[in-house]
């Protein structure tokens, strides 16, 4: 009997080592036709469509939809893209893809777009160019009487800060997407902080006042350094001292914003693809948009395929197209804007109006 199962017990082992062996062996092949197959999928452009496809959805389940996207304190979850019925001639153009991006600020139950920003997805020149849209500036706002920008949103949401634009600006709006500041201070602490330049004046104002909100990281100084979420948030809001660059006031806040932005780009672009699926799997949370699956695949195709890591910023109303005035026609103090001088500026800036014409005349032999 004992030498029975000393015979025995080798042939089970030889029996289970090659059992394993076949297992390992049909693992290894199923790894490798994985990798063949998703090798093909990189570097077919069809392939990478479809992965962009698959992105752009779970994107799109991932993110907000179902908000009060007209204004009237009703959700509205069938809600998918913008209509424009106010000026079907607002320019548009198969290169550039506009999103407005709203910074929504909750006080005492009330929402305000503390900022507007179109982010421009340009494949010819390959930028993303963030073009900041004054809030005091005096538009008309369709079926209202004129008045601040800044006031379309409280008038009726999303789609009539749209429509001002785009009346008042001749420029399409592909979509929107807002983030309220508090969810601004949860996204900067995913990304580990990012880099900020403050002048002296900036340092010492946001030491001595409440803009940073937690008193303990009222230690800014002066100078290249990481800000987290919380002084991200409160540098974003000064008004009342110059940037580094010198601007003031609220020129000075909207140049700020800009450039949070870009840090924001640029930090982006460093992580690795396991940490940026991590950072972005829970950043979509905070996002509230309607771009649909089928312009969040566009948005990705756009960026990726024309290896766009560049990011250009403009204001508007430009330097010498606007004026400051006074109570306004009722609506106080305000901006008023040259608005066939500007559309002309976001033009040249957005679809490089001109520029063309100056490369050829440039290159071509006298």
């Amino acid at each position: 009997m004992k030498r029975y199962n000393e015979v025995q017990q080798p042939q089970n082992n030889r029996k289970k080592k090659k059992r394993f062996s076949k297992a390992l062996r049909n693992m290894l092949l199923l790894c490798l036709s994985f990798l063949i197959i998703l090798i093909g999928l990189l570097v077919s452009k069809p392939g990478r469509r479809l992965i962009y496809g698959w992105m752009a959805n779970y994107i799109s389940g991932a993110v907000n939809t179902g908000k009060d996207l007209d204004g009237d304190g009703i959700v509205d979850m069938t809600f998918e893209g913008l209509t424009h019925d106010v000026n079907p001639d607002a320019r548009k153009e198969d290169y550039v893809t506009n999103i407005l991006l709203m910074g929504i600020e909750s006080i005492n139950g009330g929402n305000r777009t503390d900022s507007m920003m179109i982010a421009s997805i340009n494949t010819k020149d390959k930028t993303i160019k963030l073009t900041s849209l004054m809030r005091d500036m005096y538009v008309d706002i369709p079926g209202y009487k004129g008045s601040k920008l800044n006031a379309a949103y409280s008038k009726g949401g999303a789609q009539m800060l749209v429509d001002t634009i785009e009346k008042n600006f001749k420029i399409h709006i592909d979509a929107y997407a807002s983030v309220g500041f508090d969810s601004l201070e949860k996204i900067v602490d995913l990304l580990g902080g990012v880099e900020i330049e403050l002048g002296k004046k900036e340092a010492e104002y946001l030491r001595k006042t409440n803009y940073i909100s937690k008193p303990q990281y009222r230690n800014v100084k002066e100078g290249l350094q990481t800000l987290n979420g919380n002084q991200v948030v409160g540098y974003c809001r000064v008004r009342k001292v110059e940037t580094l660059e010198g601007a003031n006031s609220d020129y000075g806040r909207t140049l700020r914003q800009r450039k949070v932005l870009k840090a924001i780009f640029e930090k982006y672009k460093t992580q690795n693809v396991v940490k940026l699926v991590s950072i972005m799997n829970q950043c979509l949370g905070y996002v509230d948009t309607n771009l649909t699956s089928a312009q969040i695949r566009k948005a990705l195709e756009d960026v990726i395929e024309n290896g766009i890591m560049t990011m250009e910023s403009e204001r508007i109303p430009v330097n010498g197209a606007f004026t400051e005035q006074k109570n306004y026609k009722g609506a106080g103090w305000v901006l008023v804007p040259d608005l066939e001088k500007n559309v002309q500026a976001m033009y040249e800036f957005i679809y490089l109006d001109g520029k063309e014409e100056t490369t050829q005349e440039t290159s071509s032999p006298k």
